[in-house]
């Protein structure tokens, strides 16, 4: 019998107000404060994203927790990664985690995605304003792993082959050579009695690495990867015939708009190369809340092309491990960045049911 693919959906734990947050950026501020701000900046720009049915939900409360794993549950998803801000032992925005390990609620798989890069005044533009450096020691390396161990061996904790799933956002980021920090890690791990954790890089900001090369066990394939758009880090790889301009109505001086059909066509590459390669689907892009006119917007998507291409990376997942196939989706609730299958005011449940659909015949 060919096996389930499992579906996990990128889960950002933005929507609750901490201290440092309040210090950077205003007292009360949380993703929501970007969200509702957010305007449209050209003739047909969808925005603001506002939520409809779980409404400006608020990640303290367990209810709202409980509401969106019911809701993900009944269309298919597998289960969460969490976002897990880890610096030199100092977490962030670590609360609703914390919460749902130490209760047992909800009763929802769930793994966590290490994003392992400094917090800047990116956002604004201001990328060298550091706002939370990453610093990386042995010692630090032992005391992460110490925290996972606990994590790891939560019954709900998504394995692969046996092994605690545990993706690295940005592998590059981790010092060289990246296998002794890996190995650090599942060293103190296995001294508590648990198996070595499934390395995933993600190769958002490395594209058509082949993360093994680094000690990871696999790679993920992240999208939409804006490394490839004008004036990222493109690795030789253009994609300037998906720009679009005044040409199409939009506002002058836009330059930063692609289209989505476009972009997925161009990732085929990444998805389909000889790297094995767990792939991931993106509802949409727009993270113009965040950056305004500098932000990158994604158009011509819509449930529909999400669907589609969706249901191509549940085939390619089969390809990437027929015996325990993962699909991730970019995301569960990334409202600033316009990625959301949580439902909006606009589409409602639409993208949680191509997922449904997608995965109602196994």
């Amino acid at each position: 019998m060919t096996p389930n693919v499992r579906a996990i959906a990128l889960y950002l734990p933005q929507f609750h107000p901490i201290p440092e947050n309040d210090a950077w950026w205003g007292r009360g501020f949380t993703e929501w404060t970007n969200v509702t701000k957010a305007r449209p900046l050209f003739q047909g720009h969808y925005q603001p994203h506002l939520p409809a049915d779980l409404g400006f939900c608020d990640l303290r409360v367990p209810e709202v927790r409980a509401a969106q794993a019911e809701l993900a549950r009944q269309n298919g998803i597998h289960g969460f990664s969490y976002y897990h801000y880890w610096f030199g032992g100092r977490r962030l925005l670590n609360r609703p985690f914390d919460e749902v390990l130490a209760s047992g609620a909800p009763d929802f798989p769930f793994c966590l995605c290490w994003a392992n890069e400094p917090w800047s005044r990116r956002w604004t533009g201001e990328e060298r304003d550091i706002l939370m450096p990453q610093d990386h020691s042995a010692e630090d390396d032992e005391a992460h792993g110490r925290f996972l161990a606990r994590a790891f061996a939560d019954p709900r904790y998504i394995r692969h082959h046996g092994r605690p799933l545990f993706l690295v956002w940005r592998p590059w980021q981790l010092p060289h050579p990246v296998q002794l920090t890996l190995d650090r890690i599942a060293a103190t791990v296995e001294s508590e009695g648990l198996p070595r954790p499934f390395f995933l890089g993600v190769d958002s900001h490395c594209p058509r690495v082949d993360t093994r090369t680094l000690g990871f066990d696999s790679t993920m394939t992240f999208a939409p990867n804006l490394g490839y758009l004008p004036g990222g880090s493109s690795d030789g790889f253009s994609f300037s015939r998906l720009q679009r301009n005044v040409t199409r109505g939009w506002f002058d001086g836009w330059r930063k708009a692609f289209d989505y059909q476009e972009v997925v066509d161009s990732l085929v590459p990444l998805r389909t190369g000889e790297r094995p390669a767990a792939p991931c689907a993106f509802v949409g892009w727009d993270n113009t809340p965040r950056r305004g006119k500098n932000g990158v917007v994604i158009v011509g998507g819509g449930p529909d092309a999400f669907g589609a291409d969706f249901r191509h990376c549940v085939e390619l997942a089969r390809k990437w491990d027929a015996d325990e196939p993962l699909v991730f989706i970019n995301a569960w609730n990334e409202w600033a960045e316009g990625c959301h299958l949580e439902p909006d005011q606009r589409f409602g449940t639409k993208f949680l049911e191509q997922v449904r659909s997608a995965l109602s015949g196994q």
